[in-house]
């Protein structure tokens, strides 16, 4: 059979070089040393005056908690199916952010092997205690799970089932003045039957086990119908539960306290919307810098963008804390848009999450994750050869669209406005072979290569509801007359509006198909990236080789 090679490049600006380190654990490069900094070219939280904007991550950091260990902040959130999953985030200063690895690489159940679409980690919270790092998390269909190491950065002891259950969500550890270590959780309706409910529990101080009896404190259904996400903390007596309330996009954050760890909890309301365009403030983490100022990192949701992260002055009167501002003073605070920024000790430079990639280490970034537990064989970066090859591999079964596939390689959106532009060369050993750029969601839609008659043709498509397994249709479909072409996507505010076009000189973009709206996945957002695939049952496939990926 004749080999078939088109290349397809992705424009846009790399903005800082990478020094990447490989973890032993890690599948993906490692962020690099804070020396190799990357600054985005589409959101940057530092105003450079002493200030910040909100959100200070615009891209879907879901259910976010935040630890400190000595003058450094450290930030994880929820991954659901997306792998490596439990994303670790380093700050200084609470507002400018990197990621340092990811504490889960393989999930520890086979049914991971292929997406698990809205299941697995689910809002996790990370602590610092006693010269260890804790990750605790909840998959509603397993149980509790655990992860610990020495470093932030890893390595990550291999997940640790603590309280196998249905329905288990949103664990938090906590350890008193005494040693003495606790568990609170919320409970996921969807499998217990029961939600709106928050418990706590005894536990081994290692936490390595926690007691299957537990004890009910507090029931959400009459004032905060679907209490969940709990955060545990103490301060001058009080025993404290954060817990938001109301459901992810219009809800509150409550708290409640207690000078018995098993209650009864008084409760009040400290962050709502108000008249913000910040809707449903709420679930995150509290923290304190050396000054004795305390913030609170929270998320807000918006949509296909997913859950993006917001951060909230918090002050305290009467032992109750307020988030954000309280102009009426009711106690009720509102979200701030710009603020100053928290005094840590020294300053420190601008610097984001990585979206763009060269593909000059090992491994792909760090911002990239797969639908499903990664397989070596998905793609290649031999050193010297300068890009990131991804295999054509066989779809798992015969079906009619992508939300099966487990080998998309995708990253978040990383602002409300942006354009990702990418090159590639595809080569077709088998005429199913197709490879390109994909906005995925539910929805989803693909400029992309694909073989057919021992060519190329380039495609637009799009594929609605998914997960009803409804088939894809083209657009607009063309032959290629080269063997070098650029694909691109621009995402436009304020409903992620995508425009797809292509170009043969990386110069000129020529529009192609028809404009899409991108929307959310399941508990997840819109994601843009790469893949490359075959037919079930192919038996010989192709590659598609990425040379770089751009946002500006």
């Amino acid at each position: 059979m004749k080999t078939c090679t088109t290349q397809f490049l992705i424009s846009g600006r790399f903005l800082a070089v990478f020094l990447a380190t490989y973890f032993g654990q890690a599948s993906f490069c490692a962020a690099p040393p804070d020396g190799g900094l990357y600054v985005s070219k589409v959101w940057v939280a530092d105003n450079g005056d002493g200030t910040y904007k909100n959100p200070i991550l615009f891209a879907d950091y879901s259910d976010p908690d935040v630890t400190k260990a000595g003058m450094n902040y450290y930030m994880t959130a929820s991954s659901f199916t997306c792998l490596p999953g439990l994303p670790i985030l380093h700050s200084k200063d609470l507002v400018n952010w990197t990621i340092l690895t990811h504490a889960v690489q393989r999930y520890p159940d086979s049914a991971f092997e292929l997406p698990q679409h809205g299941k697995g980690i689910w809002a996790p919270s990370i602590r610092y205690y006693n010269g260890m790092f804790y990750i605790i998390w909840g998959d509603p269909d397993n149980g509790i799970y655990r992860v610990r190491a020495q470093l932030a950065e890893g390595p990550w002891e291999d997940p640790l089932l603590i309280l196998p259950g249905k329905g288990l969500i949103d664990p938090c550890p906590f350890w008193d003045e005494d040693g003495s270590a606790w568990l609170v959780h919320g409970w996921a309706g969807s499998r217990a039957g029961v939600k709106s409910l928050l418990t706590v529990r005894s536990m081994a101080p290692d936490a390595s086990q926690v007691n299957p009896e537990g004890r009910h404190v507090f029931d959400g259904h009459e004032k905060h119908p679907t209490i969940e996400g709990p955060k545990f903390y103490k301060r001058n007596g009080y025993y404290y539960i954060f817990a938001p309330a109301g459901g992810v996009s219009g809800g509150w954050q409550t708290v409640l306290r207690s000078k018995d760890i098993y209650g009864p909890y008084e409760e009040r309301v400290v962050l709502a919307q108000g008249p913000t365009p910040v809707n449903g403030p709420h679930q995150g983490g509290w923290i304190q810098t050396p000054d004795g100022r305390g913030w609170f990192i929270h998320f807000q949701d918006a949509g296909a963008y997913g859950r993006i992260i917001h951060l909230q002055p918090m002050t305290w009167t009467d032992d109750w804390p307020a988030m954000g501002v309280d102009p009426d003073g009711d106690g009720i605070g509102q979200p701030v848009l710009s603020w100053q920024k928290p005094e840590v000790q020294g300053r420190f430079p601008a610097m984001t999450p990585a979206e763009s990639d060269e593909f000059e280490g090992d491994a792909p970034g760090l911002q990239w994750q797969w639908q499903a537990n990664p397989n070596v064989l998905w793609f290649a970066r031999i050193r010297g050869t300068g890009f990131l090859r991804l295999f054509a591999i066989a779809l798992p079964s015969v079906q009619a669209n992508l939300w099966q596939a487990p080998n998309l390689l995708l990253q978040k959106f990383p602002a409300p406005d942006f354009t990702a532009t990418a090159k590639v060369r595809l080569v077709c050993e088998d005429q199913s072979v197709r490879g390109g750029l994909t906005v995925f969601g539910q929805d989803y839609a693909c400029i992309e290569l694909a073989g057919q008659e021992k060519k190329i043709r380039l495609r637009q498509l799009i594929c609605q509801t998914a997960e009803s397994g409804k088939p894809e249709k083209i657009l607009q479909e063309m032959a290629l007359d080269t063997d070098t072409i650029f694909l691109r996507v621009q995402v436009s505010s304020p409903d992620a509006q995508c425009r797809f076009s292509y170009s043969t000189d990386g110069g000129q973009f020529m529009p192609v198909g028809e404009l899409f709206t991108a929307k959310p996945g399941k508990w997840v957002g819109a994601k843009v990236g790469l893949y490359c695939l075959s037919q079930a049952g192919s038996k010989a496939g192709g590659y598609l080789d990425a040379d770089w990926f751009r946002i500006e």
